[in-house]
Formats: C-alpha cells, sequence, structure tokens
C-alpha cells in the first residue's frame, strides 16, 4: 500500500513542480535533484517507515544522486551530446525552441537512476541491521565486510536488469535491429546520437549504482554500531527499594514473636 501510494506522490510531484519548472526554463540539473531529493523522503519513508534504517538508505541515495549528477554534467559536456536523439524530442523542439534538450538528457540521467538506486540503497541498509542483530558483538568494519559481500552480489544483478530491461537494449531493441539490417559497423552505430546517448546514460546510471553500496554499506555499518554502542553504555535501570519488602521484616516471625 505504501509503494502505491509513493507512485501517487510521485507523479504528483512531477506534474506539479518538474514540468512547469522545466517548461519555464529552470536550471534542469537543480529541477532534476530538488524532484529526486522530495521524492525520494516522501517515497521512501512512506513505504518503509520512519526509522534509522529508511533514514540511513536515503542519505546514502541522496550522496548517490549527487555523483549521478556530477558524473552526467561531465558526460553531456565532453561527449557534446545534444539531447536530439529521438523524434519526440524533435517534436518538442518544435513545439518549444526554449528548452535545453541537452538539459532534458541530463535530468532524465537523474531522475531515471532514482529507482535503481533506492533498490540497491534500501537493500544495504537492511542487510547491515539484519547481520548486526544475527551478530551484535561484531564492530562496523566487520559489519562493513559482510555487507559489502552481499552488495557486491546485488549490484552484479541490479546492473544487467538496468541495462537489459530498463534501458536500453529492451527498449531499442527495434533500433538495434535496424542498424543491422543497414549493415552499419559497431563503431558507427555506437557513436550515433541515439545509441551514444544511451550509452552515457547506461554509464553514468551504473557508475552510481556501484558507488551507492559502498556508501550506503559504510554509512549503515556506522550508524547501527554507534546505535548498539550508546545502548550499552545506558546505566541500568535502578531497582525501587521500596518495592522489596524489608529484609527484617522478612525475617521476623509472622506470629510477631521475636
Amino acid at each position: 500500500m505504501g509503494a502505491l501510494i509513493g507512485l501517487g506522490i510521485t507523479w504528483a510531484v512531477l506534474a506539479r513542480f518538474t514540468f512547469p519548472a522545466l517548461l519555464e526554463n529552470r536550471s534542469t540539473l537543480g529541477v532534476a535533484l530538488v524532484t529526486a531529493a522530495v521524492v525520494l523522503c516522501v517515497v521512501m519513508f512512506v513505504a518503509h517507515g520512519v526509522n534509522a534504517r529508511t533514514a540511513t538508505a536515503v542519505l546514502g541515495t541522496l550522496m548517490s544522486l549527487g555523483l549521478v549528477g556530477l558524473l552526467g554534467v561531465a558526460s553531456v559536456h565532453f561527449t557534446h551530446l545534444t539531447g536530439v536523439g529521438s523524434e519526440d524530442v524533435t517534436f518538442l523542439q518544435v513545439a518549444d525552441a526554449h528548452i535545453s534538450l541537452s538539459g532534458l538528457l541530463l535530468a532524465g540521467m537523474i531522475i531515471g537512476s532514482l529507482g535503481v538506486l533506492n533498490d540497491v540503497t534500501v537493500t544495504q541498509a537492511s542487510a547491515a541491521w539484519e547481520i548486526h542483530d544475527a551478530n551484535p558483538s561484531q564492530g562496523s568494519r566487520a559489519l562493513f565486510g559482510a555487507g559489502m559481500r552481499v552488495g557486491r552480489d546485488h549490484i552484479a544483478s541490479s546492473i544487467y536488469t538496468l541495462i537489459l530491461a530498463y534501458a536500453y537494449a529492451g527498449a531499442a531493441l527495434p533500433l538495434l535491429l535496424l542498424f543491422v539490417l543497414g549493415g552499419r559497423g559497431f563503431v558507427n552505430v555506437v557513436t550515433s546520437e541515439t545509441i551514444a546517448e544511451e550509452v552515457v546514460r547506461a554509464l553514468v546510471g551504473s557508475i552510481g549504482l556501484v558507488a551507492s553500496v559502498p556508501l550506503t554499506t559504510a554509512l549503515a555499518a556506522f550508524v547501527v554500531t554507534a546505535a548498539a554502542r550508546d545502548r550499552r553504555a545506558e546505566p541500568a535501570p535502578e531497582s525501587d527499594a521500596s518495592a522489596l519488602p524489608d529484609r527484617a521484616d522478612a525475617d521476623a516471625d509472622p506470629r510477631g514473636i521475636g
């Protein structure tokens, strides 16, 4: 139920804030980061509850999104991508020539990576808590190592999901077949605007995804072990002396004979 509510909130943020801001030619990087941060904070706490585990996953995701934003800016700049990679973008440019198409490409990288990052960071935070509960005596370094062993397996499957299911091979399969039928070479295909956008998008998302594992695992290991140390440092509750029977009364003869 929480996930469905989160989807509704996500669409409301996109419709009420993101789309109008982009049409007003606001900073695409700023709009994308604000959208991702608002959606992330609201949706994750609604879906997973307000607790330290969820807060750790949110912080790890925000840090990873910042990295995705920096990589996206650098990749769009150095690859000279224009953002004109599909007919939809061409129609959009005709309808409104003031929209930055390269900025839209960058915003798509950030918002598009949010869902997969969310999955990875929540899993890593949950794994750290469960590993600690199974062995509360281990320190943060041992907990980080155990969490990373889980994360390595998870990250491999997540990247396959990102590349094959969402991106880019599945969505672009008809286009790839057209390239094959046209006899175009590999280099020619990869350097075309349409495929180059997807390659850059996939690389940026994958790097952010890989970085999210150690970032979130380190945060979770620190938080959960620090909380455990604080609990151990708390003084034990003092017993209520008035609730205990008096020793002299207990030893006395109930008949009143000394």
